[in-house]
């Protein structure tokens, strides 16, 4: 991938005033021109992964709420459930404190799905005013995970009848299905299998597509231009997520990931909305991080 250097001195900048100063003139009682300064605050655009931060989301997730509306974000993607509740608020009192902080939920990872609470899980997310009901990893006990990576037991037809039966049950709910990758789809299982290749190519798309998480297909050394290419208008959704020089998470703008390029194909993919995450900050305060990456963004082309 192109190598994309340090953050430039205008990336910087905005990230230091977080807002836009202009001046007009104004005409005093004697006729008199005077400089008037008006500052106005940058449009809020773009969406966040809370996965982002899931610490501070634990503890006082109304205020970090706060502070992802602040850092210019206008969209949002849950990634905690439990007990038919987002973050310990009811999906209908979710949806209203994000509203009344102007931010709104695109999406949410709902990972602990099963063919038993399945009904149950897309009602609240449809309560909560989410459009998009994503698989973040092979569900139902698919998905394994250890010290030489990520990957998934069971075959990829078994996965596909599971995405197609949840995808039907959204479609007829009136919200939609997507698979989120990580690396290990693009690398061929035992049997020669192509995991993400036979999830696009057999998954029925009035009920599924796919959010590309574009930091784990460039881990898989895969370029995601060729899936657009061949798989054009799948993928719905992006996870925006940079890798630093070592292969590491990274804010958006700081790595190496050619962003520009990728974007240049947004209506190839399919792309309708997108999700700054960084899984991991290294050090750097989460609420910071994103700060870095909403300028990054803007500087980009991400709009």
């Amino acid at each position: 991938m192109k190598q994309n250097f340090n953050l430039s001195f205008s990336l910087l900048l905005a990230l230091t005033l977080g807002f836009t100063a202009c001046s007009s003139e104004k005409k005093t009682d004697d006729g008199s021109e005077t400089a008037e300064v008006v500052q106005t605050e940058s449009k809020s655009f773009g969406g966040l992964a809370l996965y982002t931060v899931r610490d501070s989301m634990a503890s006082n997730p109304k205020a970090t709420l706060q502070a992802v509306a602040d850092a210019g974000y206008a969209y949002v993607e849950a990634a905690n459930y439990a007990d038919g509740k987002f973050y310990g608020m009811a999906p209908t009192e979710f949806k209203a404190y994000l509203e009344s902080i102007g931010l709104t939920a695109k999406s949410a990872h709902m990972g602990m799905v099963n063919m038993e609470n399945a009904d149950q899980l897309i009602t609240d997310v449809k309560a909560a005013g989410i459009e998009f009901f994503v698989i973040p990893v092979p569900p139902m006990g698919m998905f394994t995970a250890g010290p030489e990576g990520m990957g998934m037991k069971g075959t990829a037809d078994e996965l596909v009848t599971i995405m197609n039966t949840l995808g039907e049950k959204c479609t007829k709910a009136g919200i939609k299905l997507l698979y989120h990758n990580h690396d290990f789809e693009f690398k061929a299982m035992a049997d020669g299998t192509i995991i993400e290749d036979l999830l696009l190519e057999k998954c029925n798309p009035e009920f599924v597509n796919f959010q590309m998480d574009l930091f784990w297909v460039t881990k898989a050394e895969v370029d995601p231009l060729t899936y657009f290419e061949k798989y054009p208008g799948r993928f719905i959704a992006w996870h925006v997520k940079d890798m630093n020089a070592e292969g590491k998470f990274a804010p958006v703008g700081t790595g190496t990931i050619d962003f520009k390029r990728i974007l240049a194909k947004k209506d190839k993919s399919g792309m309708e909305f997108y999700l700054v995450e960084q899984d991991q900050t290294f050090g750097l305060d989460p609420l910071e991080a994103i700060k870095i990456s909403h300028a990054g963004l803007e500087e980009i082309g991400f709009k």
